[in-house]
């Protein structure tokens, strides 16, 4: 496979924003990464593509994600390099909800006393653990887990099921995961088995909600979405049927501007948001189902 890369330095922000446009489209890059260059500390957009990539798509969808004009640089990959290592090698661990994320890439690294460690591999699915999105799930699970012990759990839109993956290692209880990418659902079994979880994890493919065993397995105490904004409001009423009575219900994957009119979709069906956190330019809304009176 004849492979290269595109990249560019941008802001932090900037570079995990186009990260998420990127991977959504899934078409345009086998990969796509965010990270810190070690030694000027610039932050840098990489895409990894089959042959050459796109540059007037890239170029257009920077425009659109970003609002202004991007300079990309391509350069060829040696096919005997691992491409996944080298778009990851830059990321660091992240502490998160009283989570430890980290790759192979930093395994030599030891996790501090009193965290629990998820070993996440990107692979070709979405999700190290290092966009404010994913860091804000982990944070609200670990403030839902503090006073409620959910039996039934879903994980919509896995990506390398990091969230999934660490409900099951905080509860020692089986979690359902889905994704519409079957690389992910295969990406998310893999980093189970490799966390010890690959007995409580079950990962499906699936548009949004809309498979037998999501709706075999409903009612669930807790639903976890990090996604988009757009699809987040889409699904809602579908979560909303498949959340038992004083459920709850974590969603990310959406700025912190769009957090009213997401929230909003979820009030329309009896699903109140009770906590924000906000990271960055994201926001991670933690909301509850009305229990039957």
């Amino acid at each position: 496979m004849t492979l290269s890369q595109i990249s560019s330095p941008l802001t932090r922000d900037q570079a995990y924003a186009l990260v998420d446009a990127v991977m959504e489209l899934g078409d345009l890059a086998l990969t796509a990464s965010a990270h810190e260059d070690a030694t000027t500390g610039e932050w840098v957009f990489e895409a990894t593509c089959e042959m050459l990539p796109d540059l007037l798509a890239f170029e257009d969808l920077a425009r659109t994600t970003l609002g202004g004009e991007v300079d990309f640089t391509i350069t060829p990959i040696d096919t005997d390099t691992n491409w996944v290592a080298r778009s990851l090698e830059g990321l660091q661990p992240v502490t998160a909800g009283g989570f430890y994320v980290y790759g192979s890439h930093s395994a030599e690294q030891v996790p501090p006393a009193g965290l629990i460690p998820l070993r996440i591999e990107a692979a070709q699915a979405f999700g190290t653990g290092h966009h404010e999105t994913t860091t804000g799930c982990l944070e609200a699970i670990e403030r839902t887990l503090k006073h409620t012990r959910p039996r039934k759990m879903l994980d919509v839109g896995t990506g390398t099921g990091v969230l999934a993956i660490a409900l099951a290692k905080r509860t020692h209880t089986p979690v359902l995961a889905s994704d519409i990418d079957p690389i992910a659902t295969h990406t998310t079994l893999d980093n189970a088995r490799d966390n010890g979880v690959g007995t409580l994890i079950r990962a499906v493919t699936a548009p949004g909600m809309n498979h037998i065993t999501i709706a075999r397995g409903a009612p669930y105490d807790m639903i976890v979405a990090n996604i988009l904004a757009g699809p987040l409001a889409a699904l809602a009423p579908a979560i909303a049927r498949a959340a038992a009575p004083g459920a709850t219900i974590i969603l990310s994957g959406l700025l912190a501007t769009q957090a009213a009119w997401v929230a909003n979709a979820y009030r329309e069906q009896q699903v109140i948001l009770t906590q924000r956190l906000v990271r960055g330019d994201w926001a991670t809304l933690i909301l509850h189902k009305a229990s039957r009176r």
